[in-house]
């Protein structure tokens, strides 16, 4: 993970340095400044090592070489020093003594002045003290900036006070001997010892602080040296860097204009020619213009691709309701929209039914509940173009304002009139406005892929309304036989899957033809609508009621135990025989002769029991009508029936 982490860092970094992802303007504006940075990180990397030099340099001639002539003077007065004692203290006159005495003093007044050369910096003279002529003028810095140097002088300038103090206690000595004064030699080789151990003290402090100056010198210019192989090694690194993401940037440059061009040339082409693999994307290479237009083209490409899938999907669709849930995938999956509505405008263009989502109830609705049934209140449905309260607030009276939400309502124009509405609904976030472009761009896309379904569900809708009326009677609006024979084994398989019973019950009105042949066939008509009507009214609504023709009809009690049905039969039977039909001219009272049997209790096949039914219910009407029998073997006579 961290190595792609890093891997991904490293194309970033070098897409940035290469100018691949700006604009195309800004790519070639760029690459003289991209030249020009090169050299000038070249020309920074000389100067650095050259002032590295400098420093160094500085370091060595005007720090090292000066201070270590001084601190060598400092040595040479202090062996100086030395070799003048060993006189003193074999000189037997007073004379000798005392000269020997002057030229170590003036030797001692050097090493003050070379001392406090060295702590305060500046210039310094050298006499000869034989002829006391100028030697040598010397220039030194001061050791306070060099921790080793500052440690030197704390301890060399109390050395210079023993030094001091030792040589006149051993120079008074030595004249109290000269005078007789004194005359113990050991108490004066003492002295002198003493003298020589500090002097001997002070010069190997100033030869090792002399080594410290002489390695400094040493490692200065040995890193002089290396600051030279250094600048240069990196200035022809820094060069063929700058060389080879040169040609890098050439290169990619050159794919990111000329490959996307001629992609989109052959798509273009192939777009015109018909001949398009609606799948081929174009491989984006670059965010510049020639990257955004490949990027919209592929956006494109996957529009249309994704519309016509869509259409080719919703086509083999095998009902209305898998259409509706296909558009509502579709919006949540494609377009992130999570609240909205499908409406449907039923076929009396009076009804407004919500589609998708199924579980929808009117209380859940942000219009009036009235618009489901006078969907001419509904603004989208009466117009017939699009609502929106996203250009005009409180556009529509039926919005419940309350909602604090605000709607596009989308009619579905079927057909040349309004088929349906899809409301989209969005909710401003808290303290901030609503992303108006945001919410247009959604509803134009949901808009395309609206109009690519509209063709499919108007054609579902036909078929669906010719499947309807061929299955079902105009008259009574049950379903007719050809239902039961399409559906009887649908119905068949789920009750022998469940374990369960189905009850079959076969009903006929007594003396029908009374009703036709005295009253006419108009209120014949009314009163098999009113039979329809309490025989659906007296069943579940997972039954199934079907006028099997003329005056009969066909019950299918689904998922019942044995026995059920005969007591169902027998509730529409005093359901009938309690009713009075209503007649233009008055009341009508009509009886109900119904045969019972159950699969596959009675038989393991369906239409034998639906003949056994049948039978029942003859026997019914032979045994003097308004009753229902269910079927016993006994009721079979062979060829009889």
């Amino acid at each position: 993970m961290q190595e792609c982490k890093r891997f991904n860092l490293g194309c970033r970094l070098m897409r940035l340095l290469t100018f691949i992802d700006l604009p195309i303007k800004k790519k070639f504006r760029l690459f003289s400044v991209g030249v020009l940075f090169w050299f000038l990180v070249m020309a920074s990397l000389t100067i650095i090592g050259m002032a590295s030099i400098s420093i160094r340099y500085d370091k060595i001639i005007n720090n090292a070489v000066p201070q270590d002539k001084v601190v060598q003077k400092v040595i040479r007065n202090l062996q100086a020093m030395n070799i003048d004692a060993s006189g003193i203290l074999k000189a037997q006159d007073k004379g000798a003594v005392t000269r020997l005495y002057d030229l170590t003093s003036r030797r001692q007044r050097d090493l003050r002045d070379f001392s406090s050369a060295l702590a305060l910096g500046g210039a310094v003279n050298d006499y000869s003290h034989d002829t006391g002529k100028l030697l040598e003028t010397l220039h030194t810095t001061s050791l306070n900036e060099d921790p080793v140097g500052v440690d030197f002088l704390k301890e060399f300038s109390p050395l210079l006070d023993d030094i001091d103090q030792a040589y006149a206690d051993f120079y008074a000595y030595k004249l109290e001997t000269l005078a007789g004064e004194a005359a113990n030699g050991e108490q004066l080789e003492a002295r002198f010892v003493t003298l020589e151990d500090r002097m001997g003290a002070a010069s190997q402090l100033s030869i090792d602080f002399s080594l410290y100056l002489s390695d400094l010198y040493h490692s200065s210019a040995s890193r002089i040296v290396e600051i030279i192989q250094v600048t240069v090694l990196t200035v022809i690194g820094v060069l063929i860097i700058a060389v080879f993401l040169l040609l890098l940037f050439t290169r990619w440059i050159s794919q990111a204009l000329a490959k996307p061009i001629a992609e989109i040339v052959d798509q273009i082409h192939s777009v015109g020619t018909g001949d398009v693999d609606l799948t081929n994307k174009i491989e984006i290479t670059s965010r510049d213009e020639i990257g955004t237009l490949s990027q919209e083209f592929n956006t494109l490409m996957d529009t249309v691709y994704s519309m016509t899938m869509f259409k080719r999907v919703i086509e083999e669709d095998a009902t209305l309701e898998d259409v509706y849930a296909r558009i509502g995938e579709v919006f949540h999956r494609e377009l992130n929209l999570d609240d909205f509505v499908i409406y449907e405008v039923m076929d009396n263009q009076r009804d407004m039914t919500p589609v998708y989502p199924m579980a929808f109830g009117a209380s859940e609705m942000s219009c009036s509940g009235e618009i489901l049934t006078n969907c001419e209140l509904c603004r989208a449905k009466k117009t017939g173009h699009e609502i929106s309260s996203v250009a005009y607030p409180q556009v529509c009276k039926q919005f419940k304002q309350e909602t604090g939400k605000v709607h596009v309502c989308m009619p579905m124009i079927i057909g040349g009139r309004t088929g349906g509405v899809v409301q989209f609904l969005f909710e401003p976030g808290k303290g901030s406005e609503l992303d108006v472009q945001k919410v247009q761009g959604k509803i134009f896309k949901a808009e395309a892929y609206i109009k690519q379904a509209l063709s499919v569900i108007e054609a579902k809708r036909l078929m669906h309304t010719l499947r309807e009326s061929a299955l079902k009677d105009p008259l009574t609006g049950l379903y007719n036989r050809r239902f039961l024979q399409d559906h009887a084994n649908h119905v068949i398989s789920g009750v022998l899957r469940r374990e369960t019973c189905l009850g079959l019950i076969m009903c006929d009105l007594d003396y029908f033809k009374q009703v036709n042949d005295e009253y006419g066939h108009d209120v014949g008509d009314l009163v098999l609508k009113e039979t329809s009507q309490l025989i659906y009214k007296n069943v579940r609504d997972t039954d199934i009621v079907i006028r099997f023709g003329g005056e009969e009809f066909l019950v299918l009690l689904v998922d019942t135990n044995p026995g059920d049905a005969e007591v169902v039969a027998e509730k529409i039977r005093k359901t009938f025989d309690e009713n009075k039909f209503k007649i233009p001219n008055g009341s009508l009272k009509k009886t109900l002769s119904l045969g019972v049997s159950e699969f596959p209790v009675d038989s393991d096949g369906f239409w034998q029991c639906i003949k056994y039914a049948d039978v029942a219910l003859y026997k019914a009407k032979d045994g003097g009508r308004n009753q229902s029998l269910r079927f016993d073997e006994a009721m079979w006579e062979g060829e009889q029936f």
